[in-house]
């Protein structure tokens, strides 16, 4: 049973080697030695890459992608999909945010539901801005989809057959959610379980917040909609 964690990376020369260290010695201090470690580097503009390259000559289990341009976090993700050779898939930012033991709640929770959801426990850790726009954003998405999901962003974890069927033509923001949300439609079972994140004190940027990038979650939500709630979509080869 083979785990693929895909981390995507985008100038983290001051996390993703924690974030890497921290994983890995996770993964084996729980006697889970059949993993790979995929690192996207989004043509980061520090050292980045370089860091990344350096951890793979010293650990077999990581593999090193440098995208020529930035392509952003979704198409990190549905690339490592495309590239894992693992039974399992799962994510791991390389901010480090996840570096908490309860990530074990997800990982160790293997077998026992198509999905796995993790949700964050300790939402007071992030910034109340940020707080308020993904409540609001599970609120839009359980009124219009039916559902009680926690949280749409989190760290998921997937058979790697079962994603696969499952992959959005967008890469923007609401990428996640369109997975999640078509697979649960479809009626496979899916199970949610705490973690825990580490406050981050560095002031960064995101670009969540552009029009442009509101518009996109916007158009991919209403897209899914009239797939799912209208036209009925589903995926097949549904267990029963």
């Amino acid at each position: 049973m083979k785990l693929s964690i895909i981390v995507p990376a985008y100038n983290e020369e001051k996390s993703l080697a924690a974030a890497i260290q921290w994983i890995s010695h996770l993964l084996k201090e729980k006697n889970f030695s059949d993993y790979e470690l995929l690192i996207f580097n989004d043509c980061s503009k520090d050292a980045t890459g370089a860091i990344a390259d350096g951890l793979a000559k010293s650990d077999a289990h990581i593999r090193v992608f440098h995208n020529p341009t930035n392509l952003g976090f979704g198409f990190n993700y549905i690339k490592g999909v495309e590239e894992a050779r693992g039974e399992y898939i799962t994510l791991f930012p390389g901010d480090n945010e996840n570096a908490d033991p309860t990530l074990w709640n997800v990982i160790g929770a293997i077998g026992k539901a198509d999905i796995v959801i993790g949700y964050t426990e300790n939402t007071e850790a992030r910034p109340l801005s940020r707080r308020f726009i993904s409540w609001l954003y599970g609120k839009i998405l359980n009124l219009g989809f039916g559902l009680h999901i926690r949280y749409y962003n989190g760290m998921s974890l997937y058979k790697r057959e079962l994603v696969g069927k499952a992959l959005p033509s967008t890469f923007g923001f609401a990428f996640a959610a369109a997975i999640l949300i078509r697979l649960i439609k479809s009626g496979f079972t899916y199970l949610e379980v705490p973690i825990r994140i580490q406050a981050n004190t560095e002031t960064r940027k995101t670009s969540a917040f552009k029009i442009k990038n509101i518009i996109s979650v916007f158009k991919t939500i209403i897209s899914l909609w009239w797939d799912i709630m209208i036209k009925r979509e589903r995926i097949s080869n549904v267990r029963n």
